[in-house]
């Protein structure tokens, strides 16, 4: 029988809410359209000004902009004399701000005993100076102190600092879970607990008893509520009744009624105000509810059993036909309670009463702790047959399922909802901000609600963070949005349809990409072979039942279908249609076609149209559309791109998403690979208003998504802004680079000069070296004797050291060969060179030494030093680094031999290891190395090492992306997983997981910050030798989001060590705040930076980007001489010019607009559609100058300009962090697009170009080389390398492409730094245009390609970066025209 726990629940008020509720808020010109529901047509989106621009104003720019007046109560005067009693309290969330104002109305309207005044703050609101202040006013004459939920550490400091000031003075202190620094601060008669934390606490005890009978802090917190007072109760001593008085209060303030709150005053009031302590005021006990439990605004009660529910629900007579239905949609719903026991639940009942009249039906469930992991097995799962009774789950709390805003347990969570097995959408109330605040802002979400609402929920697999619920500035209460609510409901109903629908019946939409714009990048996904990954799985999927009629035999036939046009010849330049909308179906479709005129003019415009119809692109095969997305838009426009802040999609982009899930009616969408535009469309940066553009496109369409396991900063985009379940993919296998021509000629020949250096023949060979090395353009590298010149023993040594210790960085470098297809995974022996740099990192969390480290051990040396004398080319040191590295690979080599069969799969890795372990010399690896110098090396650290690349070499091969995929088409929970690289954390294998980052707020971590300091002190050291000696005064740098997840934080780490700051973290690991280090300790200057954050880590980070700002102004105010703070003498030299104060002037953190993302000087360099350098710095300038405030964070990104330029215009030397194999300087278009270096030159007052440095931590052995060395590698190890160039032209149409895309970012970086040599374009000229073979292979894989790699050799000659023969350029010229008259079917 369930509990009948209170009967306080009554029919709830209605829903809709009239629109004079909002008449104070219409008056501020802020569209409300977001509340009500409305016709078809839409307000205008304000993709690029308007919009934009609207950004918060007013206050101190805080985000929160309510004021804590709104929560006070002042009694009137009475004339019976009663004592006052004043509370001050401080929550997280509002819903007890109505509770605790109804609850002293009525006690001063009772007129006894007491009269009582209360003012309430939210933590957030803490973050203004003015209201901090008042805040610290308050407490001065406050009887009564309650803080709840307090868990940002930045915040609970100043809490902590103020109530410490009044605590002795104060009647009582009430602190309810929060951070430990927090609740020390609790003081109920003789009830304290200062010690809490420390093992001799008598409630620590207690906790921890409690905790280690399972469950978290909040379980043990609510047990000890359930009993404690019971057996307190008949304890005698003063100090036991103390602790039952919290443990009421705590009952109390968890009961959270009106009621409830009331007699909670009541009690604690009587209890210890000393006025009162007389009088005998009476309350009754707490009205207890259901710590957990099922909940319906119309039952009758609260339901402890899911089967009463059920019952209740069938009876009921207020329903619609479609909840009759035994088989209708069930939606499970999980809830916090307190905004049940406080009356603030209309947004909830919103939500139920919308999915109810789409035919759902609901189960909604409550917790009161904030683990909701066992109601969701208890209520949402049938104990009979183990099977969910839900086919979709929303949690509305926004918090993790295990630990809300505290500590989390993700694997906790991860078990639960794989045995719910249905998608997990976390729906978002606003928490810090009123309604009218959100929808004015830019970011969309308060940066700290992402953190604790998105960024932790999408750690357990949550998905779709949309906005559900705002909150009324004045009475603090939520109210439904119902535009978001209807787009929540309508997207879970549709991925519960996903559970229900039969595979022959669903339909789906397969969206490729194509950019740049150009026939010959139909199907561009990064390390992706994308038409052989879609045939891989729709092959699968006609085998597993889907509806592919009319599939071809294979991935040629798949791909010519879509990209010719069937009625053609084979060299049509279109692409093949599929459907032709017209323009009144476009506009009947596309509800907000009308704001995307502004920048596009009237439908149906001129991208993807043919004049009269929009035209969608693809080719459908039964119920599988295969359509490509239309481009941005604005590649092609120089002009708009410089000024375009940011844009809105054009109507054929519009047009496309209409017909998809309009036209087509899919089920589902599958982007296929990283990555599309839908993503990056104008919005807000988090928490989409009905009004940002991939929340219009996306419509109610379920989007999964193919991203590259190595890139979780973007594919974290996708799931924020176009709601993705982000599927990872494996980059292709790694191999080392080798040698090749004259590389492969310097390796033997060094071979020779150590067997034979001590004959007379030894002179003799390095001078062949000599030449050799120079006919390779090595001299660039290593300081090369003129030839001829005479050398002694020790000096030839150190050439040939040189040179080698060069030639194996070459060799060893890691490149991915080939593309990736989809359910192939890597076998045994292409995961080799993977697992050999896994090896290669001591791994100290988990106790493993690395491989190298253990041989040099052997050989009585450490590794560093090894590294050290292999750098500076020590001839000794290069070759047993070599010896090292190669009895790495082969020790390795013979250990995956013997776990792998026949066909070179791995069989049970365990099992064979356990028959080969502790047999000593029967282990591969030991046999491997007996014939070696390292015999000797340690048995017990080997086993563990070999023990764990077992287990990495178990996920590398392992495949579920085809697996994870069927999981989300048949609406199950896709397990989520790490993405990032997979040598620094093989967790991110095996793919096929959903892709999340990581907690922001736990970067950078300890090791990051080591790793950071060794980056920062060699950059510097280099620039020191490269500048006369001195430091540089300023660094410009880059921050991306990937990177920053990769390494935890080095790149950030790099920043604050280059001030000379150290982060600190709270109890809870997490990093809010800084403190600098001395300057003796620091031992240089303090080196002013630039730092320009990418549009993704603006995204991600926000936190950090105030954490950094906030430091660079710290260190700005430090009073220490100049010469010794150069951030402080170019603040005090920049606020002199502008006018303004010293932390002003110290702006130093940028990125684009809110919303926008890239410098788009690649999309201009990619699309050969600009005119001069000065062009693309304008472009930089333009879009990179907006500036982060953490003195206004709530303001957005804000256009500061000049200061952008003044902070650049000091730079000595820009710098870039490479930190993984799989991506270097041109691989990837985003590197050269956020360079400055050439800019930085234009701006400096002396007009020197600065120095340009790469850090590269892809190995053990972290390097600092220049930007032109760097290039050089690049160029040598990828586009030169017939290794890679082979590769990649084994994937045919794909792999051309990928050639070109290479040379086209080496044009990048000649644009922005100068800094390409001549000798790559003449040597890639050499390999694949004068070789006449490679040249018919390359046009007749990929003819549009090949035109464009032509075209590029002829740009970068046109615009002055290559000087070559006119013989070479005639030749291209004449190779540009037969390839254009191939593309167009003109026969000559």
């Amino acid at each position: 029988m369930a509990s009948l726990v209170s009967a306080q629940f009554t029919i709830p008020r209605t829903i809709t809410r009239t629109s004079d509720q909002f008449t104070h808020l219409a008056q501020k010109h802020v569209s409300f359209q977001t509340h009500l529901r409305r016709g078809r047509n839409r307000v205008r989106h304000g993709g690029g000004s308007g919009f934009a621009r609207c950004a918060m104003g007013g206050g101190a720019g805080m985000f929160t902009q309510t004021k804590p007046e709104v929560r006070r109560i002042v009694p009137e005067q009475n004339q019976l004399g009663f004592p006052r009693v004043k509370i001050v309290y401080v929550v997280l969330e509002a819903q007890y701000q109505s509770s605790l104002s109804a609850a002293v109305r009525t006690l001063n309207a009772a007129k006894q005993h007491a009269d009582f005044e209360v003012v309430g703050y939210l933590v957030e609101e803490l973050r203004d100076k003015e209201t901090y202040e008042g805040f610290c006013r308050d407490l001065e004459d406050a009887n009564i102190f309650i803080g709840s939920l307090i868990f940002v550490e930045e915040l609970a400091e100043k809490v902590k600092t103020a109530v410490e000031k009044e605590r002795d003075r104060m009647d009582a202190v009430l602190v309810f879970p929060s951070m430990p620094e927090v609740m020390r601060l609790n003081k109920l008669g003789s009830f304290s607990m200062s010690q809490l934390g420390q093992s001799k606490s008598p409630f620590f005890q207690l906790l921890k008893r409690k905790k280690q009978a399972g469950g978290g802090f909040a379980d043990s917190m609510l047990k000890l509520v359930r009993t404690l007072p019971k057996v307190l109760k008949y304890l005698p001593s003063d100090k036991a009744q103390d602790a039952r008085m919290y443990i009421l209060s705590l009952q109390f303030w968890l009961g959270g009624s009106p009621d409830n709150l009331e007699n909670f005053v009541k009690m604690i009031s009587g209890s210890y105000v000393p006025a009162l302590k007389q009088t005998k005021i009476e309350y009754t006990d707490p009205v207890l509810f259901l710590d957990t439990g099922i909940w319906h605004p119309m039952a009758p009660t609260m339901y402890d059993d899911v089967k009463e529910y059920l019952n209740w629900y069938g009876t009921r007579r207020d329903t619609n036909a479609k909840l009759k239905d035994p088989n209708s949609t069930v939606v499970g719903l999980i809830l916090q309670r307190s905004h049940i026991v406080t009356g603030d639940d209309g947004h909830y009942a919103a939500v139920i009463m919308e999915l109810e009249a789409r035919g759902a039906k609901v189960i909604p469930i409550f917790s009161g702790g904030l683990d909701f992991s066992g109601p969701a097995i208890k209520y949402l799962v049938d104990p009979i047959t183990n099977k969910p009774f839900v086919q979709s789950v929303i949690s509305l709390t926004g918090f993790a399922l295990v630990g809300g805003p505290a500590r989390q347990d993700h694997p906790r969570a991860i078990e639960v909802l794989k045995k719910l097995d249905v998608p997990y959408i976390v729906a978002l109330p606003l928490v810090f901000q009123a309604t009218e605040e959100w929808l004015k802002s830019t970011l969309g979400l308060h940066p700290i609600q992402v953190a604790l609402q998105v960024a932790l929920p999408e750690l357990d697999g949550g998905m779709e963070p949309l906005v559900f619920s705002g909150r009324d500035s004045k009475s603090g209460k939520s109210h439904a949005l119902h535009m978001r609510v209807e787009q929540l409901c309508n997207r879970a109903i549709k991925w519960a349809e996903l559970k229900r629908k039969t595979k022959a019946e669903k339909k789906l939409a397969i969206t490729v990409f194509s950019f740049p714009p150009d026939k010959g990048n139909v199907g561009t996904a990064a390390y992706l072979n994308v038409f052989s990954s879609i045939f891989s799985v729709l092959k699968d999927l006609r085998a597993d039942g889907y509806d592919v009629e009319g599939l071809p035999d294979s991935s040629e036939g798949l791909m010519e279908d879509v990209i010719h046009d069937k009625e053609a010849k084979f060299s049509s330049p279109n692409l093949n249609v599929a459907y032709r909308m017209n323009v009144r179906e476009y506009k009947s479709l596309t509800p907000y076609y009308n704001n995307l005129e502004e920048s596009w003019g009237k439908p149906p415009g001129n991208l993807n149209t043919d004049g009269e119809n929009l035209v969608v692109y693809g080719k459908q095969y039964g119920n599988v559309f295969i359509g490509v997305q239309p481009t941005f838009g604005y590649e092609g426009d120089p002009m708009r791109l410089l000024f375009s802040k940011s844009a809105s999609p054009h109507h054929g982009f519009a047009a496309y998403y209409s017909f998809v899930e309009k036209v087509f009616k899919a089920d589902a969408v599958l982007h296929f690979g990283t990555h599309g535009s839908l993503e990056f469309m104008p919005g807000k940066q988090v928490g989409m208003s009905d009004i940002c553009y991939p929340d219009s496109l996306i419509g109610s369409i379920p989007n999964i998504y193919y991203y590259a396991a190595n890139n979780p900063s973007e594919a974290t985009i996708a799931k924020r802004r176009s709601y993705a379940n982000t599927i990872s993919y494996l980059t292709p296998p790694a191999e080392n680079a080798g040698l090749y021509k004259g590389l492969k000629q310097l390796g033997e020949l060094i071979s020779s000069y150590q067997s034979l250096k001590d004959t007379g023949r030894g002179p003799q060979i390095v001078s062949t070296i000599i030449s050799t090395a120079l006919q390779c353009n090595l001299d660039k590298d290593v300081d090369l004797p003129e030839e001829g010149t005479e050398l002694s023993s020790k000096e030839r040594d150190l050439v040939v050291g040189k040179v080698y210790s060069k030639i194996m960085e070459i060799e060893s470098r890691l490149l991915p060969c080939g593309l990736h297809v989809i359910g192939e995974p890597p076998t045994a022996l292409e995961a080799v060179a993977t697992l050999v740099n896994i090896a290669a990192l001591d791994r100290a969390e988990e106790g493993i030494s690395s491989l190298p480290s253990i041989m040099a051990q052997t050989v009585g040396r450490e590794i560093e030093d090894v590294y050290r004398g292999n750098d500076k080319g020590i001839l000794a040191d290069v070759e047993l680094l070599k010896q090292i590295t190669e009895t790495s690979r082969e020790s390795i080599l013979a250990f995956v031999n013997k776990t792998t069969n026949s066909k070179g799969q791995v069989v049970n890795v365990a099992e064979k290891l356990s028959t080969i372990l502790g047999f000593g010399l029967q282990e591969p690896w030991i046999q491997y190395l007996s014939k070696t110098k390292f015999i000797r090396a340690d048995r017990e650290k080997l086993r563990k090492l070999f023990d764990y690349l077992g287990e990495c070499l178990k996920l590398i091969v392992a495949d579920n992306e085809l697996g994870a995929l069927k999981q989300a088409l048949e609406g199950k929970y896709v397990e989520p997983g790490p993405g990032g690289d997979p040598i620094r954390n093989p967790k991110v294998l095996p793919t096929g997981k959903n892709i999340h980052a990581l907690d922001p707020q736990a970067i950078p971590t300890e090791a990051a910050m080591q790793s950071a300091m060794v980056v920062v002190d060699r950059l510097l050291e280099r620039q020191k030798i490269d500048n006369g000696g001195n430091f540089p005064e300023t660094v410009a740098l880059v921050l991306w989001g990937t990177d920053n997840i990769k390494t935890y934080g080095e790149s950030l780490g790099q920043v604050l060590w280059m001030i000379g700051v150290k982060p600190v973290s709270d109890g809870l690991g997490r990093v809010n705040r800084v403190e600098p280090v001395s300057l003796e300790e620091l031992g240089r200057p303090r080196v002013d930076v630039v730092v320009n954050c990418s549009g993704v880590f603006r995204d991600l980070f926000i936190n950090q980007m105030n954490l950094l700002d906030r430091a660079v102004k710290m260190v700005a105010e430090l009073d220490e001489p100049i010469e010794m703070n150069f951030v402080r003498k170019h603040a005090l030299e920049q606020a002199e010019e502008l006018g303004t104060t010293v932390r002003d002037a110290a702006t130093r953190i940028f990125s684009n607009a809110s919303g926008s993302y890239s410098s788009n000087v690649n999309l201009a360099v990619e699309n050969s559609s600009w005119d001069d350098e000065k062009q693309l710095q304008d472009m930089y300038l333009s879009r990179k100058s907006f500036a982060f405030d953490s003195d206004a964070p709530g303001v957005g990104m804000m256009e500061k300009r000049k200061v952008f330029e003044m902070a650049l215009s000091t730079a000595d030397a820009t710098f870039q962090n490479l930190d993984s194999s799989e991506i270097s300087l041109t691989d990837v278009s985003h590197y050269f697009d956020s360079d400055p270096t050439k800019l930085v030159g234009s701006l400096r007052k002396d007009g020197k170009t600065p120095s340009s440095y790469i850090a590269d931590t892809t190995t053990a052995n972290a390097q600092v080389r220049t930007l032109a060395e760097t290039v050089r590698l690049d160029a040598r190890t990828k586009l030169l390398n017939p290794k890679w160039y082979e590769g990649m032209m084994s994937s045919g149409y794909e792999g051309v492409r990928e050639i070109e895309k290479r040379l086209t970012n080496t044009v990048g970086w000649s644009a922005t730094s100068g800094q390409v040599d001549n000798f790559v374009y003449e040597e890639a000229n050499t390999t694949f245009i004068k070789d006449e073979e490679m040249l018919k292979r390359l046009m007749d894989m990929n003819p549009n390609s090949f035109r464009k790699l032509v075209q590029t050799f002829l740009e970068a000659s046109g615009r002055g970066y290559w000087e070559t023969s006119e013989e070479n350029l005639e030749k291209l010229r004449q190779l540009y025209s037969e390839v254009e008259d191939k593309i167009e079917g003109i026969d000559r």
